[in-house]
């Protein structure tokens, strides 16, 4: 298996400016005259009737200027896939932090004293604040969904050995780096230009104009960048356009709602809480025969995008391993917790969390090396390439994945020092797991598998492209520019990709399930491909001139005869290159591309198009639970080797080897960068990032203080990462395959290694409890219960 060799890539497109602090966000904007600042009043009660709103007192402050409560919204029902949720709520609250008022103040300090001066009287309500409640209750949103092979009873029933138990899957929150913040615009005839921080720029227009009451015409969402988004700002972020949008609409003057850390991280919803319940068969070398499993999420109190999480963790209940038999079965629980939404993996990390927890089981109670039972296990060809849903695995190399990184990370050697290690008896504890992920790449969603794309090549050779697709620090605007820029022979930074609009763009699908570099650069691809072959053509009738009448290579002069181009044709021979085009049967002739471009012009050559894709070959029927949901696979694995103090209960992560398939990676750097990202991400949500609520339902962890996301003294204390040569991923744009989510799941080793060090201390018989994160008290409360109960051995 050959390894991409590292070599200089392109650096991100903005990178010089965020690192001088220039780069702009919402809230760099410069206010302008008349501008309003807007906040948010919202319930401290999970679930309440309102009684009464009384904005006297805010209003009788200098500076505050309205305040607005539902009666003023003239469609009030929202939501990405079910309209269930209020913009406003108006009767009823249905989580801490659901919005009851916006106030709008001349300055930030008005606004932050109005919003403490609306008096909302409420009539409170029972409410159901786990998964266990919401299952007593029955209390669920959307259908039940199942996916099944086999007769899975049958399977169990008649395999050696059985099992069952239940894994418990906290949330995360996405703590992006800019809160949530929209400004709003009013512009002539009614209409509203609105600045968001959103990975869905067609979403907030929709929202705003059906808010409002206006038509799609009458708004343009406009996104230049986010400061993260990680999902968060798929769906949510809709949600504080339209506040912006809402005021400067009734006012008819700009608007700012850019909300505070503490407000984001207890208003909006996070990765859903999971709770699985599951049954599995399998034989005396640890090879599965048969799995049931039901698995109940915490959507909170709307759907917002919970049902199509549920049934992306369904489709990676497999992970990397072949279900003989299988019965996934999900559903999704209403309770009085912010709406969970999107988060990086969709529901892909919950699926896979459980299948590498019972193969660490099954390898514990049969004394297997848990390597060897996920081996045994694996996806293989020929008979045993088919998922669980139904889609045959093309490209597979989970088998070579395994063996390669086994051998490169010196495996066998390293488990035999730990094993050592742990008999010692010193006060330390090591665990070591080798985990895979192979993440399905597509919306499971068909229609928004879908993308456009606008190129405008200018007279001097430059070129601008629109797309639909969001900056988030992800790097898709380089990547798009690569593309783009590869076609015609030219120089990347020759290439701009433009701040994201709906009026350059329409109907484009959320920047999510890390399809933006699909979509987009494929549509990027259509468009500025059919301009390179009508500039072939130009190119063949400048470069048959004599001399004498070419033109220079470095300004088009005009002078030959308009040249007829028809559409659809293209000169092979005509090769881009280095900023010229040439023909390729006699090199010396050629002509500078900003030259080129200006024939084209004087020739009345068009020199923009519009592209547009959809992923082929896709489909999946959702009642039945059988398809083929996804486009390619991104595949890969890790090795992560841990300590833990036995008696403070810290986690270091001393070693982590990442070997990862990406195609043929258009930028090496940013891919890798987003795996040590992702990778990163995934081990917090696994170790240290651990959500607490009160009894009323209220995020007490809602501040950097309060909530541990990985610091630099987390990460990997020895940190390699390699991407293996693949030129077989032939259907995606230049062969390439998507990096955004899949390494986030190999953050799972880090949780596993952790339970492979726990389990060095307990007997055969023993399971020890599936819990993530798996944080510094809970692995001190384990050590603690394995002592008590005298099982630590």
């Amino acid at each position: 298996m050959k390894i991409i060799e590292a070599h200089k890539s392109p650096s991100h497109d903005a990178a010089h400016t965020h690192v001088q602090g220039l780069s702009e966000f919402i809230d760099d904007r410069p206010a302008v005259a008349g501008e309003l600042h807007v906040g948010v009043v919202y319930s401290p009660h999970p679930h309440a009737r309102i009684v009464g709103i009384d904005p006297t007192d805010a209003l009788a402050i200098a500076d505050v200027v309205a305040v607005f409560t539902a009666r003023d919204v003239h469609h009030n029902l929202w939501g990405p896939i079910f309209q269930d949720q209020p913009l406003v709520a108006d009767t009823v609250v249905s989580f801490v932090g659901e919005v009851v008022a916006l106030v709008a103040a001349e300055t930030r300090e008005a606004m932050e004293q109005a919003r403490r001066a609306v008096r909302v009287s409420y009539e409170v309500l029972p409410a159901i604040l786990s998964i266990p409640e919401a299952i007593a209750a029955q209390s669920f949103l959307g259908y039940e969904r199942f996916i099944r092979r086999g007769d899975v009873d049958a399977a169990i029933a008649a395999a050696p050995h059985k099992r069952d138990g239940v894994v418990y899957i906290q949330g995360q929150d996405h703590f992006y780096l800019e809160s949530h913040a929209a400004i709003a615009y009013p512009r002539d005839g009614g209409q509203i230009e609105v600045h968001a921080s959103s990975q869905h720029p067609t979403e907030v227009q929709h929202i705003v104009a059906h808010g409002l009451g206006l038509r799609a015409l009458d708004v343009v969402c406009v996104v230049k960048r986010m400061g993260g988004g990680f999902g968060g700002k798929e769906s949510q972020a809709a949600l504080f356009a339209f506040y912006a949008s809402l005021v400067a609409h009734k006012l008819n003057r700009p608007a700012r709602c850019v909300i505070t850390k503490d407000d984001d991280m207890i208003m909006t919803g996070k990765r859903n809480p999971f709770e699985i319940h599951y049954r599995v068969g399998f034989d005396s070398d640890g090879a599965l025969c048969g799995l049931d499993a039901r698995l109940f999420s915490d959507g909170g109190a709307f759907a917002d995008l919970s049902t199509s999480i549920m049934e992306r963790a369904m489709l990676h209940s497999d992970n990397a391993y072949f279900l003989p038999a299988a019965s996934i079965v999900g559903k999704v629980c209403k309770t009085h917790v912010h709406p969970h939404t999107a988060f990086r993996g969709f529901g892909g990390p919950k699926g896979v969390a459980m299948i590498e927890a019972i193969l660490e089981d099954i390898a514990h109670s049969l004394e297997k090396d848990p390597l060897d039972v996920r081996k045994r296990n694996v996806y293989s060809a020929p008979d045993r390439n088919v998922t669980h849903y139904g889609q045959p695995l093309e490209n597979l190399l989970l088998p070579e994945l395994f063996d390669s990184l086994e051998s490169r990370c010196d495996y066998r050697a390293r488990r035999a020092s730990v094993r050592e290690h742990n008999a010692k008896g010193t006060s330390t504890l090591r665990g070591l797991s080798l985990t895979a992920v192979k993440f399905g790449i597509s919306f499971t969603t068909r229609f928004l598998n879908q993308g456009n794309a606008l190129v405008n090549v200018h007279q001097d050779g430059t070129v601008q492209v629109s797309t639909g697709a969001t900056e988030m620090g992800q790097g898709v605007n380089t990547r798009i520019a690569q593309v783009v820029a590869e076609v015609l022979g030219i120089a990347h930074t020759d290439v701009r990709v433009m701040t994201t609009s709906t009026e350059k763009n329409h109907n484009t699908s959320p920047t999510a399930a890390s399809s933006g570099t699909d979509l987009n650069a494929k549509a990027a691809l259509d468009a500025v491909t059919r301009i390179r072959d009508r500039l072939s053509l130009v190119a063949r009738g400048v470069l048959a001139l004599p001399e004498d009448r070419r033109p220079s290579r470095t300004a088009g002069l005009g002078t030959q005869p308009e040249l007829a181009v028809p559409e659809g044709a293209r000169d092979e021979d005509i090769i881009f290159a280095d900023g010229e085009a040439y023909d390729r049967l006699d090199s010396s002739k050629r002509i500078a591309f900003g030259a080129l471009c200006r024939e084209a012009y004087l020739s009345r050559v068009q020199l923009g198009d519009y592209g547009f894709f959809k992923i082929p070959g896709i489909h999946f029927d959702k009642l039945t639970g059988q398809g083929s949901p996804f486009f390619y696979f991104t595949q890969g694995t890790a090795c992560s080797e841990i300590e833990i103090d036995r008696y403070t209960g810290e986690l270091k992560v001393l070693r982590v080897d990442l070997l990862m398939d990406l195609g043929r990676p258009i930028n090496h750097g940013l891919d890798v960068g987003q795996v040590i990202g992702a990778f990163v991400q995934g081990m917090g949500w696994c170790t240290s990032e651990n959500l607490v609520y009160d009894d009323k339902g209220l995020l007490l962890s809602h501040s950097p203080s309060t909530y541990k996301i990985p610091s630099v003294q987390d990460t990997p204390r020895d940190f390699r990462i390699e991407l293996i040569e693949n030129h077989d991923n032939l259907q995606n744009v230049r062969g390439t395959k998507a990096v955004g989510e899949p390494p986030l799941l190999l953050g799972l080793s880090v949780w596993t290694a952790v339970r492979d060090a726990l389990y060095a201390l307990a007997p055969v018989e023993h399971t020890l409890p599936a819990t993530l994160p798996m944080t510094l008290e809970r692995i001190l409360l384990t050590l603690d219960a394995l002592r008590l109960q005298g099982l630590a051995r």
